[in-house]
């Protein structure tokens, strides 16, 4: 994209912020020209196959078969835009291809807002002046592998789940695969203004912490193992594998949310998903992302000083998420999104809880 269409795209972008409240995608396909929405359609059977035969995916007759290849095709169309106008990353095609993004945001986002309870303690602030230039829980055994919540509704417990894992892990050294599905059964935590955690329907991480720490905590995963789907409450609190001791909201400022990343671990986050339907890799830096549309619950567990965007010309620093929708999303499941020069990009700083854990009580 040569700088004139990239300084239209920004003046167009502004100018119809100006005017109205607009979905992300409303605006995506108002400012970019029809001309370069047009995308080779010619061989979408050829990539519908391929993309049926990677992720395995069969329809129940001809008719759902068609309709989910006109779907696919629009979204081929989709990722294109979203190219545009997140050239830093590489946008295409996703085991979400064949869904709309209603479908997308009803079947695999579930954050709900209000976002915080207004009695969620403030996290302290912390010194930034010696943070490391590049860090990540990962290479020091905090994070548990990539899961996968199905079309279910319920990233805010694995957000929360992988939370009180890196605190359990910096409590106790072990670390330890705690259960989804205990929240998604028997929390019901609702927050000052009456929205509750909803299993499938959706949830909040504060809230959740909030619930844990009423049960005592979390049992592990393989003790109460993941559904995907709504059910009757087994909690065994003789399981108990990991306990809440406090939790805390962290300032909006990246120094902050990098300093308690730092030293309290990975942190529950908020984000708008808007650019995930499409993403494939790189650092995800699009030129309108709103933060006020938070709708996914994810996993912060560290960042980069330099992820090289050619397009832009400069490296890219970024936060790094780990998301739940397995492995063959994204980077190996992951999600790099820019920090820094972008100020809270898609919501990324605007939702952040840290939480610390007690050691285990279980046997």
């Amino acid at each position: 994209m040569d700088h004139f269409l990239t300084f239209s795209l920004l003046s167009l972008l502004l100018s119809f912020a100006a005017a109205g409240d607009f979905s992300d995608d409303q605006l995506i396909r108002q400012v970019v020209p029809e001309e370069e929405q047009s995308v080779n359609l010619l061989n979408a059977d050829h990539h519908f196959s391929l993309f049926k035969a990677k992720f395995g995916k069969s329809y129940s007759d001809e008719k759902e078969h068609d309709y989910r290849f006109s779907v696919f095709k629009a979204n081929l169309l989709r990722a294109k835009r979203n190219q545009l106008l997140d050239p830093s990353a590489e946008h295409g095609v996703t085991q979400f291809s064949d869904l709309t993004p209603t479908e997308f945001k009803q079947r695999y986002l579930g954050l709900k807002t209000p976002a915080f309870l207004e009695s969620a303690q403030k996290a302290p602030i912390l010194p930034t002046n010696n943070l490391p230039e590049d860090f990540d829980w990962r290479d020091k055994g905090a994070v548990t592998g990539v899961k996968n919540q199905g079309s279910c509704g319920s990233c805010w417990s694995f957000s929360t789940t992988g939370a009180l894992e890196g605190a359990h892990f910096l409590a106790t050294g072990e670390l330890i695969s705690l259960s989804e599905q205990q929240l998604v059964d028997c929390d019901h935590e609702c927050d000052q203004d009456g929205v509750c955690d909803a299993g499938c329907n959706g949830g909040l991480m504060n809230t959740a912490f909030q619930y844990t720490v009423k049960a005592g905590g979390l049992q592990l995963e393989k003790d109460y193992p993941y559904t995907g789907r709504d059910g009757k409450c087994q909690f065994d609190k003789n399981k108990i594998a990991a306990s809440v001791a406090n939790y805390s909201v962290v300032s909006v400022d990246e120094d902050q949310i990098a300093a308690n990343l730092v030293k309290n671990g990975p942190l529950a986050v908020g984000i708008n998903a808007a650019w995930m339907q499409t993403y494939v890799k790189g650092v995800s830096c699009p030129y309108i992302c709103s933060k006020n549309r938070l709708d996914h619950g994810v996993l912060l567990v560290g960042y980069g000083a330099a992820g090289y965007a050619p397009i832009r010309f400069k490296e890219k620093p970024y936060w790094i998420i780990k998301n739940s929708w397995g492995e063959s999303w994204g980077e190996d499941g992951y999600y790099k999104i820019c920090r820094g020069q972008t100020h809270d990009i898609c919501g990324v700083d605007s939702m952040v809880s840290t939480v610390a854990a007690f050691q285990s009580t279980s046997e």
